[in-house]
């Protein structure tokens, strides 16, 4: 919350704990000792501005009625110098205060002292967090889910960012292991058919069969022509993936940055493959117990550290046989580590470089993989608790009512590229962003082009376009925008007015509950209730009036909505338009 609303619940608090000290001195209530209690902003304004159940938690303690002892610590309130007119008891004992006029008016002054930082606070303390999204394997182009993960990550790593976090972004690129060694295969044989025809050399079923694997291949046989097919397979494929690959990887950063997507750190797998970490994860492992050798293999003990950790969380031996947990291999029979080695080793390595946190995007087609990871931590003695996964579900683009699978340009599966030359960026990062990521969502084509009150990006953006229209028609009729003081800022006393202020104060801990929840969606949700407040205000109070006090402070509240609407669209890396 912003400063002045977290002024107010200090005040409310210390107003309470002062009231409960008189009551008690009086007698009104016993000498017990106090339970921390609640301070809320209920739904219905009817309510109060904020409301505490300070008696209801302390009932027992006090041996007696909630509502009597609400009646009490309220007959006790002094709350002369603070933000509140009045207090009510209501209902069984909830005590409801109310906002006086200096409230709303120094909210507008700190949204305007604090300029591009209102809504920043220091929630987190600066504790370190590694934000890893997307991530996709580089042996085709990106999907659909890439898009979602890409505007779900990069916005959760800015909500943490503007909650006090020091945030770190991170994208893991799968260079190494079986996909890159059918990779390989896919190019390999792709290269032979160029000469030898398609016939002569079949590509296996389970291969990657994507036009982008026949383009790589051919741009291959341009520059060597047809001399690797003399050359050994080995050879052959390695020239082939040390071709193929860093260009892959190039265009998913340049997919990337076109998204408006700054990664601090692409950590390739390979650099686990080329030094120590796998085997110090393994003695890690191994040293606690958790391997043994079977088949010529080296296996996890998945069963028993999950089983540890399912009854510490009180799970019966039945509910756990249903899970029907298994065992995972680390090291194959041909020597090879698994992807599942490398993933710990991946994590460990993160937690070395010193992050108090690490969450990660994936796809809910992972979700059997949570438990494994988070018991994978704690085999190798790192809390679990500092590994968290965001589950995100699959979008589905619509377009004219119906579901949408192939690009009309190219005839193929849409591809983040395609999805991003089709629809302005700016929408493709809001309405991404318009669902918590556990919700399956249909991304509507049509809407996110449409230049209406309909498309919720637009709705915003015009929202601040609008402010601005405003301050340059009146800054034609040589009106200037002058610095209110808090006596002028409280002739904002029309309802439609106070609704505004109150949800500016909101900004701050809406991007705190995002960051709590994982939720960057509250965060566009938050800017389109702003939007529509402005515009209720708008309609209802004119901002040019004879009044000059009255029209510079409807002025000034205008000038905070504009830049808070910029401020929280520049935190998503959306743009602000002056003109629409």
């Amino acid at each position: 919350m912003s400063k002045v609303a977290d002024k107010a619940k200090k005040q409310i608090k210390n107003i309470i704990l002062e009231a409960v000290g008189k009551a008690v001195a009086q007698g009104a209530l016993p000498a017990e000792p106090m339970n921390d209690f609640g301070i809320e902003v209920p739904n219905d304004r009817a309510n109060g501005d904020f409301s505490s159940n300070a008696a209801m938690v302390n009932a027992r303690a006090f041996r007696s009625a909630p509502r009597k002892i609400a009646e009490a610590i309220a007959e006790n309130m002094d709350i002369t110098d603070t933000y509140f007119s009045k207090v009510e008891v209501a209902g069984p004992g909830f005590i409801n205060f109310y906002l006086c006029d200096s409230y709303y008016a120094d909210v507008l002054l700190d949204i305007r002292e604090s300029g591009d930082n209102y809504g920043r606070s220091d929630y987190g303390n600066g504790k370190k967090i590694n934000v890893e999204f997307v991530s996709a394997n580089p042996t085709g182009p990106m999907h659909m889910g890439n898009a979602r993960g890409g505007a779900l990550g990069d916005c959760l790593a800015a909500v943490l960012d503007y909650a006090g976090y020091e945030v770190a972004r991170e994208f893991y690129v799968n260079d190494a292991g079986n996909q890159i060694d059918k990779f390989a295969l896919s190019l390999d044989i792709r290269y032979q058919q160029i000469f030898r025809g398609e016939d002569a050399v079949e590509l296996p079923e389970d291969s990657y069969h994507g036009d982008d694997i026949k383009e790589r291949a051919a741009q291959f046989a341009e520059i060597h022509g047809d001399s690797y097919l003399e050359k050994s397979e080995e050879e052959r494929r390695k020239a082939l993936v040390d071709f193929a690959l860093p260009k892959n990887i190039a265009n998913m950063k340049a997919a990337m940055e076109k998204y408006r997507i700054d990664y601090d750190l692409w950590f390739l797998e390979s650099t686990l493959h080329n030094g120590t970490e796998l085997s110090e994860t393994l003695d890690i492992l191994k040293k606690n117990g958790y391997t043994y050798e079977k088949d010529g293999a080296l296996w996890y003990k998945n069963i028993e550290v999950q089983t540890k950790i399912l009854k510490e969380q009180g799970k019966s031996d039945k509910d756990i046989e249903k899970l029907e947990l298994k065992d995972d291999v680390l090291i194959r029979a041909n020597g090879n580590p698994t992807y599942f080695l490398a993933d710990i080793a991946y994590h460990r390595n993160k937690f070395a470089r010193g992050f108090d946190k690490s969450i990660d995007i994936w796809g809910a087609d992972h979700h059997g993989h949570v438990a494994r990871m988070k018991g994978a931590m704690e085999a190798i003695g790192i809390d679990s608790s500092k590994f968290d996964v965001v589950l995100m579900q699959l979008v589905r683009l619509m377009k004219d009512g119906q579901p949408v699978k192939m690009s009309k340009r190219t005839g193929k599966a849409i591809t983040l590229v395609d999805l991003l030359e089709e629809v302005p960026i700016d929408a493709v990062r809001f309405l991404f962003n318009m669902r918590e990521a556990g919700s399956t969502m249909d991304f509507d084509l049509d809407l996110a082009v449409e230049q209406s009150s309909q498309n919720p990006v637009y709705y915003c953006q015009y929202a601040h376009a609008r402010i601005c229209s405003i301050i340059r028609k009146l800054k034609n009729d040589g009106i200037e925008l002058k610095e209110c003081t808090r006596e002028q800022l409280e002739l904002l006393n029309q309802e439609e007015e106070r609704e505004l202020i109150r949800h500016l104060s909101s900004l701050s801990d809406t991007i705190i509950n995002a960051a709590k929840n994982y939720d960057p969606a509250k965060v566009t949700h938050y800017c389109i209730e702003l939007a529509t407040c402005f515009h209720k205000f708008y309609n209802a109070c004119r901002v040019s009036v004879e009044d000059e006090n009255l029209m510079q402070a409807r002025l000034f509240l205008c000038v905070c909505v504009k830049d808070t609407i910029r401020n929280v669209l520049k935190m998503l890396k959306i743009d602000a338009p002056e003109k629409m």
